[in-house]
């Protein structure tokens, strides 16, 4: 293993934010060469292997962030979800070698504290990419926020994304009688069925909302899990069964133009149907890695599981074009940026 460190190394930095109902463009971004510090006692320096790209991201670089966590600053570096191999050690917690994930922005080297990496067991996956996935946040939602089991109809909005190409298929693996799915092209509602094993799936732009659901499901739904909001939460209010719960997640329709923006809720019918209305954000507890991490890898090893990853090569300045990509809907599933060929 290659363990040299160099004296600079590159890191992605927030230019400037993104003002008002704005969209994140290269302008944004800076490419920086930084100086890799040399690590004080009990800190590691760790080669980073991996980025994680999320939608959410564009949300971190505005200055009002609606987000429960600290944006991104200006000069600051951009990213969060990174896995990679420890090359120095000067602490007894990690040593030389180990896989870790953390989350300090996107860079190639980083340098902290040990207790500010995570180790992770190289063998467990097929690859070290494989960490990175917003799983905890499916399976939460689904599981425990949603209380998702045998015999419930399932409606996942968004279903192509990171949230949602995980979330149907944890419906289908605790019993869901049939789940349904929602994307943005033909091609994605054709994976979604072909590959991710969803039962039904429908182009939002095709026509009304409403109206797919009810043919689609036709006894009403059972669960909702929302990563849209705007017309399809309207709509699924509207083909709710009595006593469904909606699992929110996110308002990808107000965040990156899907449409529709803020959802009206329709009040009379909600109480009327009894209706059960949980939003919910993930903390990524290590509870609740756990769970996520535990259920994901047996059902990997028992081939029931599809893990919809797009990967992007091109080292780091690859980094904001995948955001993007991400953001004008090119890519599908978990998004990760290699910095290892």
């Amino acid at each position: 293993m290659d363990t040299h460190v160099p004296s600079k190394a590159r890191e992605i930095q927030l230019a400037a934010h993104v003002e008002g109902s704005g969209r994140a463009a290269p302008e944004h971004f800076l490419v920086a060469e930084v100086e890799v510090p040399e690590p004080a006692p009990g800190e590691v320096v760790v080669r980073l292997d991996h980025l994680f790209v999320a939608a959410a991201y564009q949300d971190l670089m505005r200055p009002d962030c609606p987000l429960p966590v600290p944006p991104f600053q200006i000069g600051g570096r951009v990213g969060g979800g990174e896995v990679g191999t420890v090359v120095v050690s000067r602490s007894e917690a990690l040593a030389v070698g180990d896989l870790v994930q953390t989350a300090g922005g996107w860079a190639e080297y980083t340098v902290g504290p040990a207790e500010h990496f995570h180790r992770l067991d190289r063998d467990l996956f097929p690859s070290s990419a494989h960490y990175l996935n917003q799983g905890p946040t499916a399976y939460y939602g689904m599981a425990d926020i949603a209380r998702v089991g045998e015999g419930d109809v399932v409606f996942v909005s968004g279903a192509a994304g990171g949230v949602g190409s995980l979330a149907g298929q944890i419906a289908r693996l605790r019993g869901a009688k049939k789940v349904i799915g929602s994307a943005g092209s033909k091609e994605k509602v054709a994976y979604l069925v072909d590959t991710l094993g969803y039962d039904a799936a429908f182009d939002y732009h095709d026509g009304p909302v409403v109206d797919r659901l009810r043919e689609l499901a036709p006894d009403g739904i059972d669960v909702f899990f929302d990563n849209v909001g705007g017309e399809q939460f309207e709509a699924a209010v509207q083909v709710a069964s009595p006593h469904a719960r909606f699992a929110l997640c996110g308002a990808l329709s107000g965040q990156i133009g899907q449409g529709g923006g803020a959802p009206r809720l329709d009040l009379m019918t909600a109480i009327t149907k009894h209706l059960e209305l949980r939003p919910f954000a993930t903390y990524h507890t290590p509870e609740q890695i756990q769970a996520w991490t535990e259920h994901f890898a047996g059902w990997l090893a028992e081939g029931r599981f599809v893990f919809p990853q797009t990967v992007v090569e091109g080292g780091i300045e690859a980094a904001p074009k995948a955001l993007l990509a991400l953001l004008d809907g090119h890519h599908r599933g978990n998004v990760v940026v290699s910095l290892r060929s």
